[in-house]
């Protein structure tokens, strides 16, 4: 891998100006911007951040889905030497019922009309000051690679999200060769659809389109449909997402309807894939390239990746191995290395890792280790070439009659169901076995499973331990923001209705 020439996210900037020019960078609707043209907008924001009074150090935080005002907001942010704190849209009471408001220095309306006591983006941009092009280029080259760049919340699928504070030389340097990876090249056309406040959308996709000059088309809100219709449209090449976007995609049933042969390159991770899947997204929706990647906010969103020439059935089976300058490792629960193929929590160690978490010295001494490992809480295993498979979180696993139960190795089973179109398996407790496995199916379209022969079914494909003792069909799984499932909404609702039996 190549050293990246810069270190900071304001040198690449600079650099993604001088080395692609007029190419396109942005396009958001009617909003097209070349490379040259998205750097005096960013700059443009930086100096009404400092005519505004916005010091090195000072945090932002921006709370809106995926628009062109986003990247322009949030990278004037770091070129001003501010911290980043983009914010879950799905928090929707974020000011409601708090003092935050009272905090707040001001609240600059991205998109839309300013109410009473806040500013439209348009005038906060006229704020920019010519007298000013001198210190925002100061700011700009003052910024350092040790500076934190981004305060970044972890997603909160099992609990309450915390604060990552992530550095500007990790984040460039990782997603560089994140990009690089993945075989991501000048001119692809990236449809956006994870979130900017996520790393999988603001490192692996704004920043990503920065560093090897692809055209970056923001999508604001998941939409199978939408998104289907987008494809042909602005000729997309490079469709990111979880697991969940592509089997929702697969199941459309007017999916033969629409052409998907820009389609080039996909990227997924962030839960078990089904073998089947990977094959499907090739013949029915024409990727070239597949890639699978491991990576968690405190990691900088980053840990092991695929490499996009590996063989297809390493990609569809595993994570892939550490990336450059990153180790791993496979330990118990004392922390003690395990053999190669057995199960353990999976560690990360290497310069991607946070300087901890904001505000919480116990939670980040109980996350990194002395020695500078992050435990992931994520439960995984190894093979002899260091590619690691994923089999579940540690908090997801339960036990059931004595037997760990890992729910990602028997969705991945159930998946292979052909009336079974996404599977959530969660464990609930239960008077005789402790706990036992409670399935939450998204039938195929068109068709309509009988959850007794579902089970009975199971029965045949597992070991009766990891065999769901009960099936709830649903029209759809509960996602948060970043496509994951949220596993403590589905618990809560297996055990209201294992209750009302």
């Amino acid at each position: 891998m190549e050293e990246a020439p810069w270190h900071t996210i304001p040198e690449l900037i600079e650099h993604s100006a001088t080395t692609f020019g007029s190419a396109q960078a942005l396009v958001d609707g009617e909003i097209q911007l070349s490379f040259i043209e998205l750097k005096d907008e960013i700059f443009k924001s930086a100096n009404a951040l400092i005519e505004t009074g916005v010091k090195p150090g000072d945090r932002i935080g921006i709370w809106a889905p995926n628009t062109w005002e986003w990247v322009i907001a949030a990278l004037g942010v770091h070129v001003a030497g501010g911290v980043l704190v983009p914010i879950n849209t799905n928090y929707v009471k974020l000011l409601e019922g708090t003092d935050a408001e009272s905090q707040l220095k001001e609240i600059v309306v991205l998109k839309g009309n300013a109410d009473k006591g806040s500013t439209s983006f348009t005038d906060f941009l006229s704020r920019a000051n010519d007298s000013r092009v001198r210190e925002v280029q100061e700011r700009s080259e003052g910024v350092s690679g040790d500076d934190l760049c981004h305060i970044m919340f972890t997603s909160g699928t099992t609990g309450a999200p915390k604060g990552a504070m992530l550095k500007h030389s990790a984040v460039v340097r990782g997603y560089n060769d994140w990009a690089d990876i993945i075989g991501l090249q000048t001119r692809d056309r990236y449809l956006i659809v994870n979130p900017f406040f996520h790393s999988f959308g603001l490192n692996a996709g704004i920043l990503a389109c920065l560093m090897k000059g692809a055209c970056m088309l923001p999508h604001p809100i998941f939409d199978v449909q939408q998104v289907m219709e987008r494809v042909p449209q602005d000729k997309i090449t490079m469709l990111p997402g979880p697991p969940a976007i592509y089997q929702t995609i697969l199941n459309h049933p007017d999916l033969e309807t629409f052409d998907m042969t820009t389609l080039r390159l996909a990227v997924t991770g962030a839960a078990a894939i089904p073998v089947e899947m990977i094959i499907q997204m090739r013949e029915r929706l024409g990727f070239e390239k597949i890639v699978t990647g491991y990576g968690l906010t405190e990691g900088s969103g980053l840990a092991t990746m695929c490499r996009h020439d590996d063989d297809p059935e390493i990609i569809a089976k595993t994570s892939g191995r550490a990336m450059p300058g990153m180790e791993i490792k496979i330990v118990d629960d004392n922390g003690a290395e395990l053999e190669r193929g057995q199960p353990g929590e999976i560690t990360v160690k290497g310069y991607n890792i946070m300087v901890g978490y904001l505000d919480d010295p116990d939670q980040t001494s109980e996350t990194i280790t002395e020695n500078g490992w992050l435990l992931t809480g994520d439960i995984g295993v190894m093979d002899n070439h260091g590619n690691i498979v994923i089999t579940d979180r540690k908090k997801d696993m339960y036990i059931n009659g004595g037997f760990n139960v890992y729910p990602a190795e028997v969705e991945s089973i159930m998946l292979q169901h052909p009336q079974i179109g996404q599977v959530s398996v969660v464990g609930v407790p239960d008077e005789r076995m402790g706990e036992v496995g409670f399935a939450f199916i998204v039938p195929t379209s068109g068709v309509t499973p009988e959850p007794n022969e579902i089970i009975e079914w199971c029965r045949q494909e597992m070991a009766n331990y990891k065999c769901p003792r009960e099936v709830a069909l649903i029209d759809n799984l509960p996602l948060n923001a970043s496509g994951k499932v949220l596993k403590y909404e589905l618990r809560d609702r297996a055990e209201a209705l294992k209750s009302r039996k």
